[in-house]
C-alpha cells in the first residue's frame, strides 16, 4: 500500500539518536553511526522523531510501505519490558541518560595517593577543536593522528598516556557542534603525510557520528592510511579496539 512514513537522510544524520528513542514503536535503530528505519511496518507515520532530530535528517515522504502493525508494536513492547524488568525508559538521547560511578571501592583499595607521580601533559598541538584546527601545519607531517570524541579524555583515566602521547590531537562532538566534521578531516587527511589515524569514542549512539565521518575522510582523502577504533565505556573501560 502507498501510505506516509518517515524518511532517514543518512547524509545528513550525525547519530545523535534522539529519533530512536523518541519513536515509541522501535521503528528507528543507530546502524554504524547512522538511524535506520528498520521496521517499516513499526512506522506509524505520525512522525514523533522529527521535532528531535537537531540536523532536520527526518522527513515525510508517501510511497509503497507495508501497513502499520499496532498488534506487532504492542508484541515488541512487551518483550522489551520483561527484558528490561519494567524499568522505566530514559526519555531522550541515550547520551544524556544520568549515570553515578561508584568509585569508594577504588579509593579505598588506592593505598597512597601521594606516592603516585605526577602525570605530565602529553598534548603537543594546539587548537585541538576539529573546528578551529588548521588544515596544514608543521606538526601534522609524519604524525600519527587522533581524532577523539571529547568525553573520552574524561572517561578514561589514562588517556594522555594511552592516546595522546606520540599523536597530534584532534576533538569534537558531533551531537554538539552538529557539523560534518568529514570535510574538515578530509583536507587534514589529504593535505599533510599522516602516517596512521586512530578513533577515540564513547560507546554512547552519539558518538557514532564522530566515527563515519573519520572513515569517510580516510575514503575521501585517497591515501591509504592505517587506522583503528577503539570504543570507550561511561565507566572508563576499552571494550574494542
Amino acid at each position: 500500500m502507498v501510505r506516509k512514513i518517515i524518511h532517514i537522510d543518512e547524509e545528513k544524520c550525525n547519530g545523535c539518536g534522539i529519533c530512536a528513542t523518541a519513536c515509541h514503536e522501535g521503528a528507528i535503530e543507530i546502524i554504524d553511526g547512522k538511524a535506520k528505519l528498520v521496521r517499516e511496518h513499526f512506522c506509524d507515520g505520525l512522525g514523533d522523531c522529527l521535532p528531535g532530530c537537531p540536523v532536520g535528517a527526518i522527513t515525510f515522504e508517501e510511497r509503497e510501505a507495508p501497513a502499520y502493525d499496532e498488534e506487532a508494536v504492542l508484541k515488541a513492547k512487551q518483550e522489551k519490558e520483561q527484558k528490561s524488568g519494567m524499568q522505566t525508559p530514559h526519555m531522550g538521547c541515550p547520551g544524556t541518560r544520568m549515570r553515578e560511578m561508584n568509585r569508594n571501592r577504588e579509593e579505598a583499595e588506592h593505598i597512597d595517593e601521594t606516592a603516585v607521580v605526577k602525570q605530565i601533559s602529553k598534548l603537543r598541538n594546539w587548537p585541538v577543536e576539529i573546528k578551529l584546527a588548521p588544515i596544514q601545519a608543521p606538526y601534522f607531517q609524519g604524525a600519527k593522528l587522533l581524532i577523539a570524541a571529547d568525553c573520552t579524555a574524561y572517561a578514561y583515566a589514562s588517556f594522555h598516556q594511552d592516546f595522546i602521547k606520540g599523536k597530534v590531537t584532534l576533538i569534537g562532538c558531533p551531537k554538539l557542534d552538529a557539523v560534518d566534521y568529514s570535510e574538515k578531516l578530509t583536507a587534514i587527511l589529504a593535505n599533510n603525510d599522516i602516517t596512521g589515524v586512530t578513533i577515540v569514542r564513547m560507546e554512547v549512539p552519539c558518538c557514532g557520528g564522530l566515527e563515519m565521518a573519520a572513515k569517510k575522510a580516510l575514503q575521501n582523502s585517497g591515501k591509504f592510511i592505517p587506522w583503528q577504533v577503539v570504543t570507550i565505556s561511561i565507566e572508563g573501560e576499552i571494550l574494542d579496539v
